[in-house]
């Protein structure tokens, strides 16, 4: 009994509110300072169009390697991590400095295009059901001509690797296993949700 109240302890600590899990159970890989300057862009852009949905946002950190936890859930009520996943990013984004990416909204670029998306309606893609992206920002305004949606890849791991994963052709592509937790909150919200892919 005691080990499972230590294991529940434990639990509840990691999904605490943002202010509070700063200093010492925070992911490892996230930079606060940089986290909440793009929480703060994102609220701002919630009260300024009360068509999105309020309650949850998707933060993807690009300066974490694709092999770490990098797309993050984010209750935006409790100010709260909910869940994290791989993502992998475009093959274009690649340098010849492992981990160092450049990005691009360029069509053919094969790259990550940084800024803000809407997430949009699902379809089914050669890679199975998927969901649209609207670009909102000027880095990322092609996103529809491209042909950039969120979607899984059967080889993209489900848990952190001490590896990089496979790059996609630009889109934010995640594990089977994540999407289908992804697909239950993009399919139960009422508004769109917005994505920030940020470096």
């Amino acid at each position: 009994m005691k080990v499972l109240n230590v294991i529940a302890f434990l639990c509840i600590s990691f999904f605490v509110n943002a202010k509070e899990y700063k200093n010492d159970t925070i992911p490892a890989t996230i930079k606060i300072d940089r986290f909440d300057s793009q929480l703060a862009e994102v609220k701002e852009a919630l009260k300024k169009n009360a068509g999105y949905n309020s309650k949850i946002a998707f933060f993807v950190d690009m300066q974490i390697k694709s092999g770490k936890y990098r797309f993050f859930v984010y209750d935006l009520i409790k100010n709260t991590i909910i869940d994290q996943g791989l993502v992998a990013h475009g093959s274009g984004s690649e340098t010849k400095i492992k981990g160092d990416l450049k990005f691009s909204n360029e069509v053919n670029s094969r790259s990550t295009s940084l800024g803000r998306y809407t997430v949009g309606r699902s379809y089914k893609g050669m890679f199975g059901k998927a969901y649209k992206l609207a670009g909102l920002d000027a880095t990322n305004s092609n996103a529809e001509k491209r042909a950039i949606v969120l979607h899984s890849y059967s080889a993209v791991p489900s848990e952190e690797q001490d590896y990089y994963i496979s790059n996609s052709q630009g889109c934010p592509m995640i594990s089977e296993d994540f999407f289908k937790k992804i697909e239950k909150i993009i399919d139960a919200s009422k508004s769109k949700i917005l994505l920030n892919i940020y470096y």
